[in-house]
């Protein structure tokens, strides 16, 4: 098969055609997908049309769809900036479940006295929240980051490992120290001065993705724009290079793991504020793992992490309204956005392989001889 296709000197990394291969492989697998329908009798070209209109088409299919972007997209941007820096983290789900659990604590330390409101003005109350819920997931991640640069741990084995933890500890928390009176393992109600503003009226969209949002900047201002993102980015790139330009690769993953936590800690955060608005056991529902599968999509590049992870959450907002419009399963959501990361992370082939031409005139010079 390669000897149909030769190696480009350079890959194709230009933003037009990292943007442009990845809006085709997405069309192609929509258009694969398209023929799941025909056993049903759906026409493809309406199930579509049903899927984007109840998710994007309508003010409260948006807000939903913003609702559950907004998580996927810090956890992509965490992605993003471990493994970037060569840091195989994995452990977004223990960061969503510590992010959320210290944001609930603080959350309910700050009631008054008669439980009706917050005792911090909302000027010192919200910075103090998203950094009690950063410093939570950083301390959480900077753990596996220790192990690693200290001991030589795995931080692959250890981060998947550490997601049981603090699931386990959440469960005992909801269960003992903070749980509300009742059957049900979980927190009392945040009161509402705690709760992430809606931003979109009518809907129930909330300022989470004015964070996640923010985030992406950041992290591009970071790695794009500054010395210690640069350090970052040449870490992952070789360790050895880093070692030799005198850059403390140690320090360079402890970082990568405390900013990668932190922002795994913020998507929590916004989960439990945003939508929950209490803590509860299984929070996370999978979203810690769903969000690296964002950051691959968009090729780690945090500013492409945003519409991808806005196409994503489309797709699972919509699979629920599909099966109630059309009659069809929504596991074939899940089948095309299967189809989508399998086409997405195939078209990076496109970018280093070129087909191999014929080269007639060598072909003539040799017949003559």
């Amino acid at each position: 098969m390669f000897n149909l296709f030769e190696r480009r000197l350079a890959p194709l990394d230009s933003p037009s055609v990292v943007i442009a291969s990845t809006l085709g492989s997405i069309v192609l697998a929509l258009a694969i997908g398209a023929f799941l329908f025909i056993p049903f009798g759906t026409n493809p070209l309406l199930a579509y049309f049903s899927l984007f209109e109840s998710s994007l088409g309508s003010l409260r299919g948006f807000g939903m769809t913003l609702n559950r972007a907004a998580p996927l997209i810090l956890v992509a941007l965490g992605t993003c900036v471990a493994w970037r820096a060569g840091f195989g983290f994995l452990g977004f789900e223990g960061c969503m479940t510590i992010g959320a659990a210290a944001a609930a604590w603080f959350a309910l330390v700050g009631v008054s006295e008669d439980g009706q409101g917050i005792l911090l003005p909302a000027l010192l109350f919200w910075p103090a929240m998203l950094a009690v819920a950063f410093a939570a997931g950083g301390i959480w991640a900077g753990s596996v980051g220790v192990l690693r640069t200290r001991y030589g741990g795995n931080e692959v084995l250890i981060s998947l490992m550490m997601n049981y933890v603090a699931i386990f500890l959440v469960q005992y928390l909801v269960s003992g120290p903070m749980r509300a009176s009742g059957s049900l393992p979980q927190t009392d109600r945040f009161p509402t001065e705690s709760w992430l503003a809606t931003i979109i009226p009518g809907t129930r969209a909330h300022a989470g993705i004015l964070i996640a949002v923010g985030a992406a900047f950041l992290v591009w201002l970071l790695i794009s724009r500054m010395r210690v993102g640069f350090e970052l980015v040449v870490t992952g790139l070789s360790p050895l290079a880093a070692r030799y330009s005198g850059i403390d690769v140690g320090r360079r993953y402890l970082l990568a793991a405390v900013g990668a936590g932190g922002l795994g800690a913020l998507a929590g955060l916004v989960e439990v504020l945003g939508t929950q608005h209490r803590l509860m056991d299984g929070l996370s529902g999978g979203l810690g793992f769903i969000g690296i599968v964002v950051a691959l999509l968009a090729k780690l590049n945090p500013l492409l992490i945003v519409p991808v992870a806005l196409l994503y959450a489309a797709l699972s907002v919509g699979a629920d309204a599909l099966q109630r419009s059309t009659g069809v399963p929504s596991s074939i959501i899940f089948i095309l956005q299967s189809l989508i990361v399998l086409f997405v992370m195939a078209s990076d082939f496109i970018r280093y392989w070129r087909p191999r031409l014929p080269r007639f005139g060598a072909a003539i010079v040799q017949e003559e001889r």
